[in-house]
């Protein structure tokens, strides 16, 4: 269909539904959808309605949300120059799980490669709020990107975790059925999967086999999709590791950096502006999550549109383990979902706690992690379906991401249309954790042809895929765990009783190759506050460590982001408040 009858299909069907409200546009390689809402679901509603599968167009929403402004960016209120005039390769724009693990794979050639990120930390947005489930690509739409890296993707994480030093546990996922009449369609379901999507070792098995393994599933389940292959991982650990050994092994990471504008010259990016000076880059690869359109539209190659997707993740207390030793879910026909997420679960995490969650709820903010309790009691009542022993009282914490979706519900990874030098990798949301180690070693390559034309590329001889994690006492047996003491006294200090975390761990996130200066990026490499007290009795002492680390005023030390100060007030004589 051309672009002109599309046009006046989609303004058809439209003035079916709203008469008078929208209109669309069909232009070289976009559908813009135009008019007015006070509803932002209405308006995520409409823009669905006019995706065309197996076309070229995008859907782009500049539909006008009426009485809401426009959120601005939380920018670092940090100004330097101290990456003014600075020449680069390669400008990674967004410190997530895509921009660290390409930032990796592009340190394997001579180059000069700069990652900025706006936060004070790598992987504090949808990188570290997320369920870290690996997953095995059965319920993915077959034809879509997200299906294309989701088995290549899951079958690296191995590899990627050995040389990271990250721990991955292929712990299985089981998908519950209530109703025994679906079983040949779930089978048949199943084989499909396997002959033409390459998910080999999916397959249906007996509640009773099921039961055996999982004891707590609920006893209504019928039978199961099993899923060998799902497991789980530390999102924010993989990006932290993707992370530092790009740094080991040549690539910039400059954080509290914010791009605030870019010049633009017959289709290409000569300069980025951002409040530590102007940057001028060779590359640039848009990994900017929620903000990836806001970063296409400053490069003047805005083809496609974000609606943010809140998901809301429940953390249990350990009392609460012997839930699940793996991933576990029911699905039910007729049960009312979100087409537009896989439902949730409960997991047992790398670190053997449980996971529950999440939800996804559409939203029209991309920086507000607010959790709200009918969020938490709607996932309770869900997953209490999976297993009726889950209880509401062992929730110790919780935490709401944001992902970024299209309205294709698929990635985009592709050279920009109007923008010659930038390369889009927008659109990754779940199963993006998993799919990270494939498109990074795709979109690497791709930059590296670009970059061919105008000049020499060599490999990087000296680089080094291994990457040494921080010890983990809590891991170790006693003998380990003296002979570790016996070399460095710091490790038999413990500063976070409820982890086990001992003050030589928190020194070796301080001096690790990315530095960090804040409570939660310490939290995020060896998770000292992560348990029943969060923080209680260890936050003070890790503050502590942090100002004699580095050097600086106590009351200088921040929990995440600015304002987010731990002490307001030193006493006479060095004490705080």
């Amino acid at each position: 269909m051309n672009a002109h009858s599309l046009e006046k299909k989609l303004n058809r069907m439209l003035y079916k539904l709203y008469p008078g409200q929208f209109s669309v546009q069909v232009t070289e390689d976009s559908i813009v959808v135009k008019g007015f809402s006070e509803d932002w679901n209405q308006i995520v509603d409409v823009c669905q309605r006019c995706v065309t599968k197996n076309s070229p167009y995008h859907v782009v929403n500049d539909i006008k949300f009426l009485n809401h402004e426009p959120k601005q960016m939380i920018v670092p209120h940090k100004t330097s120059q101290q990456y003014d005039q600075k020449h680069y390769d390669v400008v990674i724009i967004g410190a997530g799980i895509s921009g660290a693990s390409i930032a990796r794979e592009l340190a394997r050639f001579d180059l000069s490669i700069l990652l900025l990120d706006k936060e004070t930390d790598v992987a504090m947005h949808a990188s570290s709020k997320n369920d870290g489930e690996v997953h095995p690509g059965v319920d993915l739409p077959k034809g879509s990107l997200k299906q294309k890296y989701v088995v290549r993707g899951n079958r690296m994480y191995d590899r990627i975790c050995k040389e990271l030093d990250v721990p991955f546990y292929r712990r299985g996922q089981y998908v519950g059925f209530t109703q025994a009449w679906l079983r040949p369609v779930v089978e048949a379901f199943a084989l499909q999967r396997r002959v033409e999507c390459g998910v080999d070792d999916t397959r249906v098995i007996s509640a009773k086999e099921a039961f055996k393994r999982e004891p707590n599933l609920s006893k209504d389940i019928q039978f199961v999709l099993y899923n060998p292959s799902a497991g789980c991982v530390s999102p924010y650990g993989l990006t932290i590791a993707y992370a530092e050994n790009a740094v080991m092994n040549g690539a910039e990471i400059a954080l509290n950096t914010a791009v605030l504008g870019m010049e633009v010259q017959k289709g290409k990016i000569v300069s980025i502006q951002t409040n530590q000076g102007t940057i001028y880059p060779k590359i640039v690869i848009n990994c900017a999550g929620v903000f990836a359109e806001d970063i296409a539209r400053m490069a003047k190659d805005r083809f496609y549109s974000i609606h943010p997707r809140r998901g809301t993740d429940l953390i249990l207390d350990k009392k609460a383990n012997f839930l699940t030793k793996s991933i576990v879910s029911t699905k039910t026909l007729g049960q009312q979902a979100n087409q537009h997420t896989k439902g949730g679960g409960i997991m047992r995490t790398v670190e053997d706690t449980i996971l529950v969650g999440p939800n996804a709820q559409e939203t029209y903010e991309k920086e507000d992690f607010s959790t709200y309790p009918e969020d938490i009691d709607a996932i309770i009542a869900r997953q209490s379906r999976t297993c009726p022993k889950l209880a509401k009282k062992d929730v110790i914490a919780y935490y709401t991401g944001i992902r970024a979706a299209t309205f294709e519900e698929d990635y985009i990874l592709e050279w920009g249309h109007h923008t010659k030098n930038l390369y889009h990798v927008a659109g990754i949301q779940s199963p993006g954790l998993t799919t990270a180690p494939a498109v990074a070693v795709d979109v690497s390559h791709a930059v590296v042809e670009r970059l061919r034309i105008y000049q020499e590329v060599k490999e990087n001889k000296a680089f080094d895929p291994i990457r040494k994690g921080i010890p983990m006492l809590r891991t170790m047996s006693l003998q380990e765990r003296n002979d570790l003491v016996g070399k460095n006294p710091d490790y038999g200090i413990m500063v976070c009783r409820c982890e086990e975390i001992s003050k030589g761990e928190i020194l070796d996130a301080l001096r690790s190759p990315l530095k960090v200066h804040t409570l939660d990026a310490v939290k995020r490499r060896c998770r000292p506050g992560m348990g029943r007290c969060q923080g209680g009795f260890c936050a003070p002492l890790v503050a502590k460590m942090i100002s004699d680390e580095y050097q600086i005023p106590l009351e200088e030390v921040i929990k995440s982001t600015d304002g987010s100060n731990l002490v307001y007030k030193s006493k006479k004589g060095g004490a705080s408040h």
